[in-house]
C-alpha cells in the first residue's frame, strides 16, 4: 500500500532543520549545511551529483533507501528556491542544475500559479496554489502504488504532520546546535498523535530515527 514518508530529513539537537535567512548563497540557511555533514560524505549523495568515491556505511544506506520506491513527491517553495511573492519569470528551476535529484513528479507547494516544469531525468516540479490536501490527492494519482515523499522545508512537514497525513518517518539527528532556525516540532505532538519511535541507530555522524504510528491508529 502507498504510504506518505518523510524520509532523510537532518535535524539538529534543537529541533531545527535549517538555519535562518535563506538566500542564494546559502540555500539551507545559516549553518544549515552542518546539518547533513552526515549525508554529503555518502556515496549515493555523491552519485547524485556526478561524483565518484564516498562511504558505503550506514549513513550511505539511509540515503539509499529514501529514494527507494518513491513515486512522487511535495515540497515546499522555499526549498524549491530562494524567489518570494509572485514568479518575476520562469529563469529559475532549482538549485539541481537540468538534471535534478527526484526522478519523479514534484509538487511545489505556492501561492502563486506558474506552468510545469519539465527537467531531464523524468522530474517534473508542479506548482500546486489549492494547498497541501490537493498537492498529496494530485501526488498519489501520479505515484500510483508507489510511495509519496514529503521533501520538505520544515514548514511543509510540519504541515503534513499537524494534519495527521505522514506514515513514517526517518530523522537524521545531527550533533548540531543552531540556536536559531527553521523548527520542525514546535506545537507538535508525537505521542498524542499516535507516533512511536521504531527503531534508532547511531553513526559517528548521526543518530538515524524511524518513527511511525502506532499499530491501529
Amino acid at each position: 500500500m502507498s504510504k506518505v514518508k518523510v524520509l532523510a530529513v537532518a535535524v539538529s539537537i534543537d529541533g531545527f532543520g535549517a538555519g535562518p535567512q535563506q538566500s542564494l548563497e546559502a540555500p539551507l540557511g545559516l549553518g544549515g549545511e552542518k546539518l547533513h555533514e552526515w549525508m554529503f560524505q555518502t556515496r549515493t549523495f555523491r552519485r547524485m551529483f556526478g561524483e565518484a568515491g564516498g562511504s558505503e556505511g550506514i549513513d550511505d544506506q539511509f540515503v539509499k533507501q529514501s529514494f527507494d520506491n518513491i513515486g512522487a513527491w511535495i515540497i515546499g517553495r522555499n526549498m524549491f528556491g530562494p524567489v518570494r511573492g509572485p514568479w518575476p519569470d520562469e529563469s529559475w528551476k532549482g538549485w539541481w542544475g537540468d538534471n535534478p535529484p527526484f526522478h519523479a513528479p514534484v509538487f511545489v507547494l505556492t501561492h502563486y500559479p506558474r506552468e510545469s516544469l519539465t527537467m531531464a531525468g523524468n522530474t517534473t516540479f508542479h506548482f500546486v496554489t489549492e494547498g497541501i490536501h490537493d498537492a498529496l490527492a494530485r501526488a498519489k494519482q501520479s505515484a500510483g502504488d508507489k510511495d509519496v515523499r514529503i521533501g520538505g522545508g520544515m514548514a511543509t512537514i510540519r504541515q503534513y504532520l499537524l494534519a495527521g497525513l505522514v506514515d513514517e518517518m526517518h530523522l537524521a539527528l545531527s550533533p548540531v546546535l543552531l540556536g536559531r532556525g527553521e523548527a520542525l516540532w514546535t506545537g507538535i505532538d508525537l505521542d498524542a498523535a499516535g507516533y512511536e519511535c521504531t527503531a534508532h541507530v547511531a553513526t559517528e555522524k548521526a543518530v538515524h530515527l524511524l518513527i511511525s504510528r502506532r499499530r491501529g491508529r
